[in-house]
């Protein structure tokens, strides 16, 4: 159980090395099969057999952006609820089955998902499907189970939040960011949330987004579709749909000013310095320019042959890491995050200044064709390992589809990386670096001044 911090499409993408398909007619690297149940459940199943291994992931339309005010949170500590009993089976007995059948489970929360996900041999997945569709409907829980997870899960925030000075900024970068949007508060909650919520509000959330019609079933590994359908049917296809729940979320008003978050704690022994950017998506903005986006990230940005890395860290000497990461395919707002850790010896201000250098560069001279060409090798370049992945294939388009996105977005991606040109990444370089939609975060030493402008 743990927060998961989405990737972009593109990212997730390169990991798994993902080829281009450029017409139906063209084999793609997943090659997912999807159907409908009568309940309004969609089913993808992505077939791999090269072991009689499966991949079971559920995911539900719901993450912590869809949370009421004042229930930060709700989503992440139900998904740890999840593994108490249901009307058939007692508080563990999941996990003590799966673990007795050989296999592993987990599950995570975001801002727009949460998904359960087994892998286990293919022989056990009816098991799994009778167990997963069990706990969809049949939850179980009370207050005596409630109080102790409560407890788990605000140690879990102390130490990956509280504990970490970077992650404390992080939440506070978050929270100056967005104005309104949802994507202010933290996935795990705020702590005061935490400590209020109560088992009828859990139980309210439950049954509100927990239906098959707001759920989707992926299916990778020794499997075909034939095979799975009426498995599916079996045991999601009786369960009965319900109401459809609107994703309303509040809506991000126009930002007319820079922000700046500075942090200073005695456990920092590292300073560092970053400057978030909204930028446009494949559900907000200019959709137009997220492709070209996910190109510019990569060329000054990511590893050691990008644009910031060589200019910051082998020419200057002035910072010992930098990157670039970009997010476009969130149901919200994108983010397009700049970063640095500085020398010892160098200022944060002198830093900032140097970034900021790189920044100006890029508004007037954009990128070269070089780099555009490179970049677009190293993105397209991992093909040979698409369908190595078991579980690969599995939480990309999972995650698109929970997020709003369609199969052909994922499936598309390294053609329409590939149409990208030097003049779109032009225009969404003017587009994203506005300083009047960012928020500049600053950690540093509480007992030491690291030349940081205040």
């Amino acid at each position: 159980m743990c927060i998961f911090i989405a990737k972009s499409v593109s990212r997730l993408l390169a990991l798994v090395g993902l080829v281009s398909i450029t017409s139906t007619a063209q084999a793609g690297v997943f090659n997912p099969e999807t159907f409908m149940l009568k309940n309004g459940m969609q089913v993808v199943v992505i077939p791999n057999h090269r072991l009689p291994v499966v991949t079971h992931m559920v995911w539900y339309r719901v993450g912590s952006a869809d949370e009421a005010a004042n229930e930060s949170g709700i989503a992440h500590f139900l998904e740890h609820l999840m593994f108490k009993g249901t009307k058939k089976r007692s508080n563990g007995e999941f996990s003590e089955i799966v673990a007795r059948n050989g296999g592993q489970e987990n599950a995570f929360t975001s801002t727009d998902y949460t998904a359960y996900h087994q892998t286990i041999a293919v022989d056990r997945l009816e098991l799994l499907m009778e167990m997963e569709a069990d706990r969809m409907t049949n939850l179980v829980i009370t207050p005596k189970e409630v109080e102790p997870e409560r407890q788990v899960v605000l140690e879990e925030r102390r130490s990956r939040v509280e504990n970490n000075p970077g992650s404390i900024l992080g939440e506070h970068l978050n929270a100056a960011l967005f104005l309104s949007h949802p994507y202010r508060n933290p996935v795990i909650g705020w702590k005061h949330d935490i400590e209020s919520l109560n088992i009828d509000r859990i139980l309210a959330f439950y049954k509100r987004w927990y239906a098959p019609n707001n759920a989707i079933l992926v299916v990778a590994g020794d499997i075909t579709a034939a095979k799975l359908k009426p498995l599916a049917e079996k045991y999601y296809g009786k369960i009965p749909s319900q109401p459809e729940t609107v994703r309303r979320r509040a809506k991000e008003p126009p930002q007319h000013a820079e922000r700046r978050v500075t942090l200073r704690d005695k456990r920092v022994r590292q300073p560092s310095w970053r400057r978030t950017y909204l930028a446009p998506g494949l559900q907000w903005g200019d959709k137009t320019h997220t492709y070209p986006l996910e190109v510019l990230s990569n060329i000054i940005g990511s590893g050691a042959s990008s644009r910031f890395y060589r200019s910051l860290i082998v020419t200057q000497k002035l910072a010992v890491s930098a990157g670039v990461h970009y997010s476009g395919d969130n149901r919200g707002p994108g983010r397009f995050i700049v970063y640095a850790s500085p020398m010892p010896g160098t200022s944060i201000d002198k830093l900032q200044a140097a970034v900021e250098e790189q920044i100006a560069l890029l508004i007037k001279s954009g990128v070269t064709s070089d780099e555009l060409a490179r970049a677009k090798n190293r993105m397209e370049s991992k093909a040979v390992y698409a369908r190595d992945s078991l579980s690969g294939g599995a939480r990309v388009i999972g995650s698109a589809l929970a997020a709003g996105l369609s199969i052909s977005d994922v499936e598309s991606w390294p053609e329409r990386i590939s149409a990208v040109t030097q003049v779109q990444i032009q225009d969404a370089i003017k587009v994203v670096f506005n300083s009047n939609r960012s928020v500049t975060g600053v950690l540093l030493p509480e007992d030491k001044y690291s030349g940081v402008s205040k």
